[in-house]
């Protein structure tokens, strides 16, 4: 810890670290100092001057330099005869802080009275009313009349749209710049920006789509008045009739803490409805932010197109059923085909549905999938980052290496940490074919082939060859002599076999350098769901050859996926097996052709963990009733194992974590109690002072525990040698595709959402300008990519001069089946027809 100091403020001894601004020292003592523009997560702006205090500072001898001294021992005091900005000025030994006097008060209802003559009097309507500091403060310190005439108040336009996203209503802005210093200091997207001057300053976008920023939601919840909304909540409540249900998000690995919003509505029959998602401060995991998929992704969880009923096929089709009557068809089959059995689920279901899963089908000698497209995890339950680890500790001493990840659009959040990390003094290194958003803040880029991911890391190691041995050996002695190194590693046009290798690399470059089992070092996967990393830990692992398995396989059991919706040509292949099981949200395209298809609650409608990708491991809670007549997965499944003797819990998802906690090495210290705990963090969130964080809600259910690393427990690792795949053969007359994610794909749960429809990415083919003219193809044109099996797929050419010249990119999700990179052949319209 650096310097400290010790002050008074309204006669309270205070000790801060040197340099904390007045009002941060403040609020750390519990004294409450309105600001507009200030928030704790931005440089202090000194724009909005309703934070105006008395400020004293002890006497000096000229001679002693020492403070004069009174009677009393105490230092003297003077104060300065004018008002200063508490939240610009930096705290100082002995200084003196009066922030309630009457020389203060009358400041204040100055400012007040200042910003109210060009703000609408609409508090009745405004989607602030409830939750707004200006309408607080002006209830506390305001005048009771103005002296400025009503009829020279500034008219603006109502609901000008920045964007498809967020709304601004001009007449109510205070012209703070929170917004705008938000966009431009914490998330590198100047997109807005403040035009204009005097009483005719305004908030304009300057980018095309409008407010192209993938974290916009955020500006409206540090909007210290109802000037910003966002589009799906606008007029939609008011503040005083939702109701906060905390949860986990699930969309990526990074686990963000967020605060779902519901109420009654008359229009749903009395039913509680999901209005909104805020964050929820996590400091370690995703301080008080959220990214825009996040926030807005959430419809599917209330359609009305989700499974209501259990269906059994009858003479062909699916018919609703009883769940005994599905039960007993299930228990029959599984009885019967033995073995012969596989589970195939996703990393978007819970801790505790996969480890009863797991029970289930193991009891019967069954194998357990691991539905993705990226292998490793068993590596980071191995090599992941230690306890302790916290980004936002970082400096000079780390590396961070990045490969095979755009990780703006993987976790997004990670790529603010990481990038916040760059300033901060991280050597941070970024691998990757093709430019990403990283790279602007990263200390060496590296650039590979497609195919090569595991040789880098091979070239990473102490007295490393090959590929990397004449490109930049600094570069490697840095990550490998740091006092601490993070390895982060991705999907990034890879599939599962280039994966593991990419992962085994990665682990033996952090045990040859040491860096492993210790805070701020370590693995950490970018994995495609938000419990991938808890599927592998409860004993799901992927499978390199989907058409060989289901051969092999008699029933199938599939949960929380759909691999026909991904590759229709597969759905073909599954039908051959004897029976299917599907267990989802809705009538997927593998529901379509399944034997007994399973309703089952989102998580929403229960509780239970996920594991983040850095092995962190936090609950989520109930926000809405259960329907009725339908079950969480974990609960299926213990209804299916009883009938066949196996006794697994069936109603408290506690108790089945109790049995997780007891079989697997780093979870046996866990239990939902130690889960729901809450470290003190730092800035002070709560809802009772809205105008210093924002809107953003603290955190009261836990900040989640950490894994240690399977190796602590006893398990020896050892660099194992690395097989390299082969390289990838471009055969002529084909061109290299490869997948990569995009943060708004078109996958299954994004159906629902109308308002992202903009900025979905569908079939796609993006390539350099060069390259699509060395294949004679023209942007916008159509071609069909042959995948050799059925018909080829149409895809759109999207040129971008920043793209690899020897490859093309797939977005994932996009409707064309593409798991791994691969040579296609592409045929245009024209020899189609």
């Amino acid at each position: 810890m650096g310097k400290m100091v010790t002050l008074t403020i309204d006669n309270q001894p205070v000790t801060v670290p040197d340099g904390m601004n007045v009002v941060d020292a403040a609020k750390s003592a519990g004294i409450n100092i309105p600001v507009f523009c200030h928030h704790p997560k931005l440089k202090p702006a000194g724009m909005c001057r309703v934070c105006l205090v008395e400020i004293g500072r002890p006497e000096i001898d000229s001679a002693t330099k020492q403070f004069i001294l009174k009677d009393d021992g105490s230092p003297k005091v003077r104060f300065f005869p004018k008002l200063e900005t508490a939240c610009t000025t930096p705290v100082s030994e002995g200084m003196a802080v009066i922030t309630e006097s009457e020389k203060v008060a009358k400041a204040r209802r100055e400012i007040l009275e200042l910003l109210l003559t060009s703000h609408p009097l609409d508090c009745p309507v405004c989607d602030k009313g409830g939750e707004c500091p200006l309408q607080n403060l002006t209830m506390q310190y305001g005048p009771p009349q103005s002296r400025f005439l009503f009829d020279e108040k500034i008219k603006l336009a109502k609901n000008y749209p920045l964007g498809e996203l967020i709304f601004l209503d001009r007449e109510r802005c205070i012209q703070c710049g929170r917004c705008v210093r938000f966009q431009n200091e914490i998330v590198n997207d100047p997109v807005i920006a403040l035009s204009q001057r005097g009483r005719s300053l305004q908030i304009i976008t300057n980018s095309e789509p409008g407010f192209d920023s993938i974290f916009s939601g955020n500006t409206t919840d540090i909007c210290p008045v109802g000037a910003l909304t966002t589009a799906d909540f606008r007029f939609g409540a008011r503040p005083w009739e939702l109701k906060p249900a905390p949860s986990i998000c699930n969309h990526c690995p990074v686990g963000c803490n967020i605060t779902f919003n519901i109420r009654r509505e008359a229009m749903n029959g009395g039913k509680w409805t999901i209005k909104r998602v805020m964050p929820r401060q996590n400091e370690p995991v995703n301080e008080i932010w959220t990214c825009d998929k996040g926030r807005l992704v959430y419809q599917y969880l209330e359609s009305d197109q989700r499974l209501t009923s259990p269906l059994i096929r009858k003479n062909g089709k699916l018919e609703e059923a009883s769940w005994q009557e599905a039960i007993d068809l299930i228990t029959e089959k599984i009885i019967v085909v033995g073995y012969d059995i596989a589970a195939l689920a996703s990393g978007r279901l819970s801790n505790e549905d996969l480890y009863n899963l797991k029970e289930l089908v193991h009891s019967r000698g069954g194998q357990t999938i691991l539905y993705t497209h990226m292998a490793g995890g068993d590596q980071s339950a191995r090599m992941g980052v230690g306890e302790g680890t916290d980004f936002s500790t970082l400096g000079p001493e780390t590396a961070i290496l990045v490969i095979a990840c755009d990780l703006h659009q993987e976790a997004p959040i990670w790529w603010l940490r990481l990038k916040n990390a760059a300033r901060n003094g991280v050597k941070l290194i970024v691998a990757n074919p093709r430019p990403t958003r990283l790279d602007e803040f990263a200390t060496h880029i590296v650039r590979y082939q497609y195919g090569q991911e595991a040789a880098v890391l091979s070239a990473f190691e102490p007295g490393g060859k090959g590929f990397l041995a004449e490109v930049n050996e600094l570069t490697a002695r840095e990550f490998a002599d740091a006092t601490n190194a993070i390895l982060f590693f991705g999907s990034e046009g890879i599939g599962l076999l280039h994966s593991e290798a990419l992962a085994q690399a990665g682990s033996n470059l952090l045990y040859k350098t040491g860096h492993w089992g210790k805070p701020n070092n370590g693995l950490i996967g970018i994995w495609p769901h938000g419990n991938t990393q808890g599927a592998w830990d409860m004993g799901f692992k992927p499978c390199m050859d989907m058409p060989d398995l289901i051969c092999k396989t008699r029933m199938m059991y599939i949960a929380g996926a759909d691999p026909c919706g991904d590759d229709p040509k597969l759905a073909e292949e599954i039908k051959s097996i004897d029976f299917i099981v599907v267990q989802d949200l809705f009538l997927t395209t593998t529901a379509e052709i399944a034997d007994v298809v399973l309703p089952v609650l989102p998580y929403t409608e229960r509780e239970g963990t996920y594991t983040s990708g850095d092995r962190r491991v936090q609950r989520f809670y109930p926000v809405l009733p259960p329907r009725k007549n339908i079950y969480a997965d974990f609960s299926i499944a213990a209804k299916i194992g009883r009938p066949v003797g196996l006794e697994l819990e069936e109603n408290a998802a506690a108790l089945v974590f109790s049995r997780i906690a007891s079989t697997y090495p780093g979870y046996d210290r866990l239990t939902y109690q130690t889960l729901a705990e809450v470290q003190e963090q730092w800035p002070i969130i709560g809802r009772g002072d809205l105008y210093y964080g924002g809107t953003s809600y603290d955190n009261h259910q836990g900040t989640g525990c950490r894994l240690k690393n399977e190796i602590i427990f006893g398990e020896l690792f050892e660099p194992t040698e690395l097989h390299l795949p082969d390289p990838i053969q471009i055969p002529g007359g084909t061109l290299l595709v490869v997948p990569v994610t995009k943060l708004f794909d078109n996958g299954n749960l994004m159906q629902f959402n109308s308002l992202l429809e903009k900025r979905k990415w569908g079939a796609e083919l993006l390539m350099h300008p060069d390259l699509a003219e060395n294949y004679g193809l023209q942007a916008g044109e159509v071609v069909f990519l042959d995948l050799e099996k059925g018909e080829p797929y149409p895809a759109v050419i999207k040129t971008d001069g920043d793209l690899p010249s020897g490859a093309a990119l797939l977005p994932r999700s996009c409707g064309i089946p593409l798991s791994g990179p691969r040579a296609v052949k592409l045929v245009k319209m024209a020899e189609k027809d």
